[in-house]
């Protein structure tokens, strides 16, 4: 169904035509199970605080929703379930045989004595008793002992030293219409009761307590301590019953002792019972689902905020970074000592700058611009290193500033986890700007190669300009590549190559090394950009969304106007 037919069911009062409802299959267990979909969705990637709590939440709605509310919803006729839980030792096995007066499930004093889940049904229930973690987890057993509309489940301990029957009785309780814990005299003060009791509590599930070896000396004390430990927490609903401490034995209790159980579950017993308190758990799950959904939608509004933030640091960031490396550039400063060193290593011993110039035109031979243009080699591949060091840095600079930012004192929330780090990256930047400075030398040899109007060496008709006439000057004094190279030289900022170009290209030098400056300066501006792009693209994902919780929202207003 589509949130446009739900909308129409749902009227503008928030109230639900039962006509339009009921023709178009609208049902709390279809916004339930859409809304089941949702939380499924829902990623906390932002290491802020609170994200853990709320994903230990988030999987416990949906274990609640799958254990219990979606196949309950689904099927209200299956017989209530009644979870026996509790801690090692607090003696649920005995009680459970000792409600239904055989030993059905294993008792003993070895721990952990409950391996295998039990659940009793009477034989006339069994045919309804939903399929879900019930059946799949637990040994199903017909006995008559057990009142119509129940079923009577032996859980693992909760606290049980093995991981899997701690699991196991987790998942069983999620299923359960209605929490039977069992406690001691001597541990009914320790932290596992209450907060089982609480987690019970959470998810509106109806809860008896039966407080089990109770001396008689202490019984009105501990009852009354008991009591007011319940009433604090809200509880004052929930029927208490106490077993008295026999001492050491084996087997069944005295059936007088559980007589006050079997009684409140056989007043429970019958399809029409046994609804009530079904349909009594269902309401108060349904009842405290939007709280936890609530907290959910916070989460994620949470996660939002804080990739807002995180985005406002990078957005800081790159811009001022972007213009420290043009500057780097544009200043003249890029090539670095080494183009510096080698240009005066090849002038020294090649003689690269011994060229005739007459009427403001290189006279050489084009032997002669092939010799220099071989010369030249060394210098453009340190020219290459040179705009690849450059390159490379501004990432660098720009990796270091944005994890001084992200990951330093005084940084945002989660920022540590976004912050770039990681010898890949390293590597990935150098491949990437030994890349780009081979793409730069290209532009080099392009233009280059669109100077001068011909090469001929008959005087040609029209006569060419003095600038296309120096310019295949120049081209010959150096052949296309060694002519490239010298350009390079002059943009990464070396003064010798720029005053040997001037000699033979004249006033044209600027308007030849200044594109290619700019086009460095370009180039280094997107090492910044891909830098915070690397952060940016963790922060650009649908859990991080200004609207990530608008669909939990609606689902969330569905369920509201339902209930």
């Amino acid at each position: 169904m589509t949130l446009g037919t739900r909308s129409a069911a749902l009227g503008r009062r928030g109230g639900v035509d039962p006509d339009v409802a009921e023709q178009l299959g609208f049902t709390v267990h279809d916004v339930v199970q859409d809304l089941r979909g949702d939380i499924a969705a829902v990623r906390l990637p932002l290491p802020i605080e609170g994200a853990d709590d709320a994903e230990a939440s988030r999987e416990r709605l949906l274990a609640q929703l799958d254990e219990h509310l979606l196949p309950r919803l689904a099927e209200l006729s299956s017989p209530a379930l009644v979870v026996l839980a509790g801690s090692t030792g607090a003696g649920k096995s005995t009680i459970f045989n000792s409600l239904l007066r055989g030993d059905i499930s294993d008792a003993g004093v070895l721990r952990p004595t409950t391996r295998e889940p039990v659940v009793g049904v009477h034989p006339r229930d069994r045919v309804t008793l939903k399929a879900g973690p019930v059946t799949e987890l637990a040994r199903v057993v017909e006995h008559d002992g057990v009142p119509r509309g129940t079923a009577l489940l032996d859980a693992p301990d909760l606290d049980s030293f093995v991981t899997q029957n701690r699991s196991t009785a987790g998942r069983l309780l999620e299923g359960a219409d209605l929490w039977l814990f069992v406690t001691t005299a001597a541990r009914y003060g320790d932290a596992l009761p209450w907060e089982a009791l609480e987690r019970a509590r959470e998810r509106g599930a109806s809860v008896a307590i039966v407080l089990n070896r109770v001396g008689k000396d202490d019984l009105a004390t501990i009852r009354g301590d008991l009591n007011a430990r319940m009433r604090e927490r809200g509880m004052t609903d929930a029927p208490l019953f106490v077993i008295p401490d026999v001492g050491p034995h084996e087997g069944l209790l005295d059936s007088t002792l559980v007589a006050g159980i079997g009684r409140w579950l056989a007043m429970m017993a019958g399809p029409e019972r046994s609804r009530t308190v079904v349909v009594r758990t269902l309401k108060g799950a349904l009842k405290v689902l939007p709280d936890w959904v609530d907290g959910l939608v916070d989460a994620v509004d949470a996660q939002g905020a804080a990739a807002r933030e995180l985005r406002r640091v990078i957005d800081v960031v790159q811009p001022d970074a972007e213009a420290v490396a043009r500057a780097t550039v544009t200043a003249g400063t890029a090539g670095g000592s080494q183009v510096t060193a080698r240009f005066a290593e090849l002038v020294a011993s090649r003689r690269i700058d011994r060229v005739t110039v007459r009427d403001g035109v290189a006279r050489a031979t084009r032997r002669a611009g092939r010799a220099r243009s071989e010369a030249l080699v060394p210098l453009r591949e340190e020219v290459g290193k040179a705009a690849a060091r450059s390159l490379a840095a501004a990432g660098a600079r720009t990796e270091e500033r944005l994890r001084a930012e992200l990951a330093g004192p005084g940084a945002p929330a989660a920022g540590a986890a976004v912050a770039p780090s990681g010898k890949e990256r390293g590597a990935a930047r150098l491949e990437w700007a030994a890349d780009q400075a081979a793409a730069w030398a290209e532009e080099a040899d392009r233009l280059v190669a669109g100077l001068g109007a011909t090469d001929d060496d008959a005087q040609p008709d029209p006569p060419v300009s003095a600038d296309d006439a120096a310019a295949l000057g120049a081209r010959r004094a150096f052949g296309d590549a060694g002519l490239a190279t010298l350009l390079l030289a002059g943009a990464l900022g070396s003064e010798d190559a720029t005053r040997l170009l001037g000699k033979v290209l004249g006033d044209a030098v600027d308007g030849l090394v200044r594109p290619l400056r700019s086009d460095l300066a370009d180039r280094t501006a997107l090492a910044v950009a891909a830098e915070a792009r690397s952060v940016q693209s963790a922060l650009e994902i649908p859990a991080l969304a200004d609207d990530a919780a608008a669909t939990l929202r609606v689902r969330l207003a569905e369920l509201r106007r339902l209930t």
